[in-house]
């Protein structure tokens, strides 16, 4: 399995994917998730992928030389896109090729056609986008209200996400936010695994030189994942526990709703709630 995150902020974009692959518990291996696509000056894009490897790789391969042809003259690449809605089109029908030559076969052996993919970046003059791109080659734009995408495993990365991400977001602190997302990903699942990807990239600049690789050595990544796990005990040392026994607390538990009863005991066979 993955997980990979994409974000979408005023300053900029963060990308973070791990680079574990599984087939079965006996069968891991190492298999990077992310590609950097750049022009220096021009365009920049990145791509995640999640799901079956096979897929995720022709896709890749095929989206470097994909042309579609869109009426007007010269097929479309992702190199010559004037926006990255185009861009994206063209990612949409390289997963459609893919579909197109291996779905069959896929079907044929009980295997679904599973992949799916972030893609964002800068082309030009024009504003940063962010997509999540699906199975079938369609997809959906990030917006002020839904500024990143996961793929993967992504629900145990997913709370810290909501709870510190917005719009005018400094790219460092949601860098950071990334890694602890990654980290409780890490924590809880094991088909997530080093050494990770890790990508920042500043509005307008249509290039990046903060592209790192993290393994267990990294420091900065030991040093959240201490961190982060003693915090969050801390925090939560802190918090009151629930009073059962009644007397004075400055939030009792034992209140009524007004609107739902407790729930009732079932005392003797013939008894009913319902």
């Amino acid at each position: 399995m993955t997980y990979c995150v994409g974000i979408k902020l005023n300053a900029g974009l963060v990308f973070l994917s791990d680079s574990r692959t599984n087939a079965g518990l006996d069968q891991i291996s190492t298999f990077r998730k992310m590609m950097v696509y750049e022009r220096p000056g021009d365009r920049f894009m990145v791509l995640l992928s999640a799901g079956n490897l096979s897929i995720s790789q022709s896709v890749r391969e095929i989206l470097q030389v994909e042309k579609l042809d869109h009426g007007t003259g010269v097929p479309l690449t992702i190199w010559n896109a004037t926006s990255m809605f185009d861009a994206v089109r063209v990612l949409g029908s390289a997963v459609r090729r893919v579909y197109d030559q291996d779905g069959p076969s896929l079907k044929a052996a009980g295997i679904e056609f599973n992949a799916s993919f972030i893609f964002g970046g800068q082309i030009g003059n024009e504003a940063m986008r962010l997509f999540l791109v699906y199975s079938a080659g369609n997809f959906i734009e990030a917006t002020r209200e839904t500024c990143y995408f996961q793929i993967g495993e992504s629900k145990y990365g997913k709370p810290v996400l909501d709870r510190m991400l917005a719009p005018d977001t400094p790219l460092d602190e949601a860098a950071k936010c990334a890694l602890v997302s990654m980290d409780s990903t890490l924590k809880s699942n094991l088909t997530v695994g080093l050494p990770l990807d890790l990508v920042v990239y500043d509005a307008h600049a249509l290039h990046s030189s903060q592209i790192v690789c993290i393994d267990d050595q990294n420091p900065y990544f030991q040093m959240i994942r201490t961190t982060w796990g003693q915090r969050l005990r801390q925090v939560f040392e802190s918090i009151e526990d629930p009073q059962w026994k009644g007397g004075t607390c400055a939030y009792p538990m034992l209140v009524e709703t007004g609107r739902h009863e407790p729930m009732k005991k079932i005392t003797h066979p013939s008894e009913r709630i319902i």
